[in-house]
């Protein structure tokens, strides 16, 4: 018995050990995948370029803020996140940081005190940037951002999501692959893109779905589940592959004119997607909108026509979308506008139909398509319910600079009401989705009321 109690003993102690070194052993950082000499410089404007490619603004600006100077709210499943300041103030910024305490930041989660960045910052994904951009970055922010003095708000969550330490278990288990990029794609373009998705773009933050510890489920080309859909903030990210996803809808031409104007032909960019326009997508080139459409579009295969560049704004004239053959059958009854129609058909017709018609397919480049929309279709209702009760904007871009707003109907419909149209909508023109209840409109519109 003694020995037992002895053997008991010494593996708690063990375990305390073990748990000691877990917090307070310093974290290892990566190291570099490429050498680069001590006196390399990046090309003039590269490194701004770099922070609109890695949205940097859309996180670390406050609505109202100065530039980068960090405070905003960020979401989580575990409680709201403040973004930090970055630019180079030296008290409240980075300005004291090295390169290799920023370094330390975008590829391993880390601050220069050994603090764990919570994985709202998408480190998972930044560390497959080249190690160019990530010192052409650290030049631009350190020498062209102005220094801000702006103590942001503390991250307060919830135990045991306030114990960061816990953080580097959970790299453990997200960060599975190495620092840097490697290329799956057959064609420079497709490799262009494949580079400006999986890194600086991070869009598996978004259009990946999460594990059951909330890492991403699928960061690089070779995961199953790569951009295969996610949910954010109760906010559906579309899936960005698979037959019925936007890419495989829509031309090469078509998708690389939606990110890089928030609006094409079928849709149009709202929410996060909207920011993402907004600050990043709109100030690339061409050739790397077009490449990341690329690839996008060939990811599972499919043929890819490059388009020699993006269309520019003028003033031609786009006549609207018939009806397509799931469709003809709203369009009629819509057309013909019974008496004994739905109380969702009449409320389409008297607030809906004049922009979106009696087709669903909406103005091209103006009014989105509501057949076949994923945000309508989605598994979460919120992005529909808010959008008819607040209203839409995407912004104007330098390609189409016309900003595009919907009115809201928070004061003119009921929460009744707004069920049988949002329920209409997710059952018209071929459409398939779930019916909206009054109580989920109410639940919508109570939020919108408390920010």
């Amino acid at each position: 018995m003694k020995t037992f109690l002895r053997i008991i003993a010494g593996l708690a102690v063990l375990g305390v050990v073990a748990l000691l070194a877990f917090i307070f052993v310093p974290v290892q950082r990566s190291a570099p995948a490429t050498d680069l000499a001590a006196d390399w410089q990046p090309e003039p404007g590269q490194g701004e370029y770099v922070m609109h490619a890695s949205d940097c603004v859309a996180c670390h600006t406050a609505d109202g803020g100065e530039n980068m100077a960090g405070g905003r709210a960020i979401a989580s499943p575990m409680g709201t996140i403040w973004s930090t300041n970055i630019t180079p103030d030296k008290d409240t910024g980075i300005g004291n940081w090295s390169y290799a305490d920023f370094r330390g930041a975008m590829v391993d989660g880390v601050t220069p005190n050994g603090t764990h960045l919570y994985p709202a910052m998408p480190y998972e994904n930044y560390r497959l940037m080249s190690e160019e951009d990530l010192r052409a970055l650290y030049d631009y922010i350190m020498t062209e951002v102005p220094a801000v003095s702006n103590k942001v708000e503390e991250t307060k969550l919830s135990f045991p999501f306030n114990l960061r330490f816990g953080i580097r278990a959970w790299n453990w288990l997200a960060l599975t692959h190495e620092p840097g990029f490697t290329p799956t794609s057959s064609t420079e373009a497709e490799t262009r893109g494949q580079y400006l998705v999986e890194g600086p773009g991070h869009c598996a933050a978004c259009h990946s779905p999460r594990t059951a510890f909330m890492s991403q489920d699928g960061i690089t080309a070779s995961d199953e589940n790569f951009l295969t859909g996610g949910v954010i903030d109760g906010w559906n990210a579309p899936a960005l592959r698979g037959a019925d996803s936007a890419p495989q809808q829509w031309s090469t031409e078509e998708l690389a004119l939606y990110l890089a104007t928030g609006r094409n032909a079928h849709s149009a960019a709202n929410g996060e997607m909207g920011l993402v326009v907004e600050h990043s997508l709109q100030h690339l080139t061409d050739e790397d909108n077009i490449a990341m459409a690329a690839f996008l579009k060939g990811i599972d295969g499919a043929d890819v026509d490059l388009p020699d560049t993006i269309a520019a704004a003028d003033h031609r004239s786009m006549a609207p979308a018939p009806a397509d053959a799931a469709g003809e059958a709203t369009a009629k009854m819509l057309t013909e506008a019974s008496p004994d129609i739905s109380l969702g058909a009449r409320l389409y017709l008297d607030n809906c139909s004049a922009c979106h018609f009696v087709t669903g397919k909406g103005a091209p480049e103006i009014f989105p398509e509501l057949a076949h929309n994923a945000l309508v279709t989605g598994s979460e209702t919120k992005p529909l319910v808010s959008i008819i009760l607040n209203g839409a904007e995407v912004p104007g871009t330098a390609k189409r600079p016309m900003t595009l707003r919907m009115q809201g109907y928070a004061n003119r419909l009921s929460d009744d009401e707004v069920a049988e149209l949002a329920s209409f909508l997710r059952s018209a023109w071929g459409n398939d989705a779930s019916a909206v209840t009054a109580a989920d409109v109410a639940a919508v519109r109570a939020a919108g009321a408390s920010h």
